[in-house]
């Protein structure tokens, strides 16, 4: 099947039908590409080969128990010093409202991650889990980057193995994936020099997985990157899958700049995004799900990546006034969106709305009574 005028995007989605992996070099020609449309045709054919028609969602809600960090990432319009009047740490009394709050809701996930914070103990953490499980046993617990897991070992003195089994035993259920940012340097250091290295990064998460925990991957586009960047990130992520198997979705992260340190750039265009998001289903053959993470690229732009390759929209994220991830958010600063307006947003793109719990098992509600 000719997908387009371009005869190297032919090559590509020749091989693609074929279920041959692609390289680096051929990542970098599909950036390379201008037939934008064509180029998501064949992401798209990959997303319905995998999943059909079925588009994910669920009901989640974002926590960050701390904005205290010194990381002093580049990107970041989250994190505060100890002295800034707006640092804030909750406590356990705050955290088990917020859940509770998220619970009648209807949430089934809390994401929970927050700053580095050297003014807690370890025991901060883990109280938290196990008080928050004690409280909502049901309420999924996806918490902790692999950054984070890289922050308690190292200030607390601990083995990786025993950072992952004391807070799986006090109530994680799973990690989410932040913190990848772009994993090739110099580009790294240019935009987080105080955070976890990649190939550290990558090992941890093999860690977690070998403990029987699922976790995500993201990547964080649109700032000084170059497209090798983009692709070599990939590629390293696809490696990692290869050996542990665990990850579940891949999220790119569109950069928004305004509130940090790299307000000065204009972050990723529209087509950029819907390049990124085909070209990372493609590359990421070993990925059952990829996710347009609408409180980055907006509502509408998230709509139609779900024609580029993405079969996830990610939840309502239903948040007490906190920013998600350790980003900065579109969407006017709003970063909540009802389930029927997700579903509605899916169904108007000509695709099945499925609610989702974290390990991606549909979730079946009572009917409500009149």
């Amino acid at each position: 099947m000719e997908f387009s005028h371009d005869p190297r995007l032919n090559e590509l989605a020749s091989k693609v039908e074929a279920g041959e992996r692609l390289s680096f070099e051929d990542g970098l020609a599909l950036f390379a590409s201008e037939d934008v449309p064509a180029l998501g045709r064949l992401a798209d054919t990959v997303r319905r080969r995998l999943h059909g028609r079925v588009t994910y969602y669920n009901v989640n809600r974002h926590f960050n128990p701390t904005n205290v960090c010194y990381a002093d990432c580049k990107f970041c319009g989250f994190f505060r010093t100890p002295r800034q009047p707006d640092a804030y740490t909750h406590n356990i009394e705050d955290s088990l409202r917020i859940a509770g709050e998220a619970v009648r809701e209807g949430a089934t996930e809390l994401h929970i991650v927050g700053g580095l914070n050297t003014k807690l103990p370890f025991s901060y953490f883990t109280d938290l889990l196990s008080s928050l499980k004690a409280h909502y046993p049901r309420l999924h617990l996806k918490a902790w980057t692999m950054v984070e897991l890289d922050h308690f070992a190292r200030f607390y003195k601990m083995t990786d193995e025993e950072v992952i089994s004391k807070l799986r035993e006090a109530g994680m259920d799973s990690c989410p994936g932040g913190g990848a940012e772009i994993f090739r340097e110099p580009t790294r250091s240019m935009i987080c020099a105080h955070k976890t290295d990649a190939q550290r990064w990558l090992d941890l998460s093999g860690k977690v997985h070998a403990a029987g925990l699922k976790t995500n991957a993201t990547m964080l586009y649109g700032h000084i990157e170059a497209l090798e960047d983009r692709v070599d990130h990939l590629v390293r992520l696809r490696e990692q899958q290869d050996k542990s198997r665990g990850f579940q979705c891949f999220i790119p992260l569109a950069f928004y700049p305004p509130g940090s340190q790299l307000a000065h750039l204009p972050g990723p265009s529209g087509v950029d995004s819907l390049k990124t998001m085909a070209v990372s289903r493609l590359m990421l053959d070993n990925f059952p799900h990829v996710k347009s993470y609408w409180v980055m690229l907006g509502k509408r732009l998230a709509q139609v990546a779900l024609h580029y390759g993405a079969n996830d929209l990610d939840g309502t994220i239903t948040e007490g006034g906190e920013l998600s991830e350790s980003y900065s958010v579109e969407s006017n600063g709003e970063v909540k969106m009802s389930k029927d307006e997700i579903v509605a947003l899916i169904e108007d793109a000509g695709l099945q709305a499925v609610e989702r719990d974290t390990l991606y098992r549909p979730v079946e509600r009572e009917p409500a009574h009149a």
